[in-house]
């Protein structure tokens, strides 16, 4: 407004300005003739009088004019704001709406002013307001059935001084408003439809397997087996169609099928029921069911990727045993399922053929190292001996990793200490396997798949060939780069697995008495004396320990307990909390206790004794962590209960750490993830 004021202030002087000229050509004329230079100033007299009376003559009228042309333009300016297609208000700085137009008041459904604009926007629990400068807010809102983008904006007090519109602002109280806020509503309730319908429509890949697929036809008669095999067919083929789904057999045991994206959060609700409707089939003994696995991919870049995607979910998924879903969307992994236990493969193919690549790699290495995780166990020890068979058998120097040795593995160990036939670096630090090993040689990790709770995780970023034998389910930070894998959950410990293995490492290998009772123990104590995850390969690879020279009384003798762990053990047990009548939890204290997580796991094996017990969780605080040992029977699946606490395990045998925590806070957590499970149905 004050530059428009300028041009007609200069406009109405234009007479003025223009008169110097006359004033120059008088005096000019002086200098030329007296008489001339008379008349000229004389007319130039004249002409400044006469433009003096009609400039004041006319001033009133001018200006009156000019402040009605700018009534009116403020009228319509006014006039445009109110009927404009735009939603607009302005906020005092409390969010109070004193002004809105007619659009923003269709949209509210209220008065033109005095009420706050979080009145309408309830869903959004806390916005703020600009504070200062040219700060703008965004926020998406709902409001009645519509999407908005709400932009708020400061209006400055000089933007006000210049603007016709609004030179003066008052809320409903009369006081002036200094600094409003503008506030726009964008509808973009269609544009949201578009994004949603397009992420709808979107494909994803998804890999279907049956598990146990040879070995269920083995359980049923001949004449039944095409009967079983249409009715999985038809069990799959009506799930698949019911979302909608385009579905391809690519072996007799393996479907790939695609489906919109609109479907997965059905699925993921019911957590994929097809788990549960194939399990149903059965046409032969009772414990013949069969078990599909599900690996999807989802939000990749392309469909080349979400295929990529669905490759990676499935190994995930039948790496973890089978019977469920993992749905892999970018670095995120969700698992599905798991409930039922792993099937025990009757056939050793895979072994056998484990067994020729782990040989041929060792072969072509000078140096082996074998390592298991942290916090050796009787079994992590047995298979890293059991490898270290297999590398001496094939002429190969080997090292296994091991930095502290517990009460458990102290009693195996130094039998090897005191032995003559073995080398004195069979057993190095971590220190010392970093300062030994090279790029070329190679690891072996036994008994974990992941590299974050290994002896030395700074040996696997360091060495290029892992192989990786293990029987615990597979992880979303499991060890990406091994060149040979070996992981079966089904199998009752590492020592089982490598016992199979040695079987078939062939030249005539013979392990000595030594190795056969440390694996044999590793068998024993990971099964609680052969009574938890035993199959027929188990007895088969303890008969073939046997054989080899391991003897069982001394086994006995050397794991048995001193008073002070009895006494604590029973202590344990007589201070256990029942929660929800289902679940035993027992805190073990570590007074006088030398391994006292080894201690945990068997106070959680005892409680599995006690009737009515579902699952027993033994809470160890132990250097600064609190260790869960986590057992069942059969009815609950507490593996999946620890990996919703960080940790993982089997579907019977299963654990987690609580770093930095006390025993409440990881009370408080298990107890709050069961009763997350119970309500979702889940227990």
């Amino acid at each position: 407004m004050k530059f428009g004021k300028e041009r007609v202030a200069i406009y109405l002087l234009w007479p003025f300005l223009l008169g110097l000229l006359l004033f120059v050509m008088t005096i000019a004329a002086f200098f030329i003739n007296e008489r001339a230079g008379s008349l000229c100033l004389f007319v130039t007299i004249v002409y400044y009088a006469l433009a003096v009376i009609l400039f004041l003559y006319h001033k009133k009228s001018i200006l009156r004019d000019y402040t009605n042309f700018a009534l009116d333009f403020n009228g319509v300016q006014r006039a445009m704001l109110l009927e404009l297609k735009l939603p607009y208000a302005l906020l005092n700085s409390e969010g109070t709406v004193i002004w809105s137009n007619n659009a923003f008041h269709e949209i509210s459904r209220k008065s033109f002013h005095g009420y706050n604009i979080r009145e309408l926007v309830p869903d959004v629990k806390a916005f703020s307001l600009p504070k200062q400068g040219k700060d703008e807010r965004f926020y998406h809102v709902e409001i009645g059935e519509k999407n908005y983008r709400m932009n708020m904006k400061l209006i400055s007090s000089e933007e006000l001084a210049e603007d016709l519109v609004s030179q003066n602002i008052y809320d409903a109280k009369g006081v002036r408003v200094d600094h409003p806020v503008a506030v726009y509503l964008f509808d973009e309730t269609e544009i949201r439809m578009l994004k949603q319908e397009n992420y709808d429509n979107r494909q994803i890949c998804g890999l279907l397997y049956i598990d146990n697929y040879d070995e269920v036809l083995e359980s049923v008669d001949e004449v039944k087996r095409s009967l079983l095999t249409a009715l999985v067919d038809q069990k799959i083929n009506k799930y698949m169609v019911g979302i909608n789904a385009l579905i391809k057999k690519i072996e007799k045991d393996k479907y790939f099928f695609v489906f919109q994206n609109r479907y997965l959060p059905e699925l993921t609700e019911k957590k994929f029921p097809i788990l549960e409707e194939v399990r149903s089939v059965k046409l032969g003994t009772a414990d013949s069911a069969i078990t599909v696995s599900i690996g999807l991919g989802v939000n990749a870049p392309s469909y080349a990727a979400n295929y990529e995607y669905a490759r990676a979910a499935i190994d995930l998924a039948l790496g973890r045993g089978g019977d469920q879903a993992v749905v892999k969307d970018a670095d995120n992994i969700t698992y599905f399922g798991g409930k039922s236990e792993s099937v025990e493969k009757s056939t050793r193919v895979k072994a056998r053929v484990k067994a020729h690549a782990l040989r041929e790699m060792m072969e072509a290495r000078d140096v082996v190292f074998i390592m298991g995780h942290n916090n050796i166990d009787v079994d992590s020890f047995g298979a890293a001996v059991g490898v270290y068979r297999i590398a001496k058998h094939l002429g190969k120097k080997a090292h296994i990793v091991i930095n502290e040795v517990g009460s458990s593995v102290r009693p195996l160990i130094s039998q090897f200490f005191n032995a003559t036939d073995y080398e004195e670096d069979m057993f190095i630090s971590n220190l010392k396997a970093q300062e030994l090993a090279q790029a070329d040689d190679l690891l072996v990790i036994v008994d974990v798949n992941r590299p974050s709770i290994t002896e030395c995780p700074e040996l696997v970023e360091q060495m290029h060939d892992i192989i990786v034998l293990d029987h615990h389910r597979l992880t979303t930070d499991s060890i990406e780069n091994a060149q040979l894998s070996y992981i079966e959950p089904y199998a009752s410990s590492a020592c089982e697995l490598v016992a199979e293995i040695l079987q078939y490492i062939g030249d005539g290998l013979r392990i000595k008495s030594l190795d056969a009772e440390a694996m044999y123990a590793g068998i024993m104590i990971d099964t609680n004396n052969f009574l938890t995850k035993t199959g027929v390969r188990t007895f088969e690879a303890a008969a073939f320990l046997r054989r080899n020279g391991a003897d069982i009384t001394r086994i006995r003798k050397a794991f048995r307990m001193d008073m002070n762990e009895y006494l604590e053990k029973a202590r344990t047990i007589a201070g256990t909390e029942i929660f929800m009548d289902s679940y035993a939890l027992a805190v073990c204290k570590v007074d006088g206790v030398e391994s006292p997580t080894i201690l945990g796991a068997q106070i959680a094996n005892d409680l599995m004794e006690i009737s009515d017990i579902k699952a027993s969780f033994v809470f160890t605080p132990y250097k600064d962590k609190v260790y869960v040992s986590a057992r069942s029977v059969d009815e609950v699946n507490v593996q999946v209960i620890m990996e919703k606490v960080g940790g993982g395990g089997h579907m019977t045998v299963a654990g987690a750490q609580f770093p930095g925590e006390d025993t409440t806070e990881a009370i408080r957590q298990v107890k709050a993830v069961l009763n997350a499970m119970i309500r979702g149905g889940e227990l």
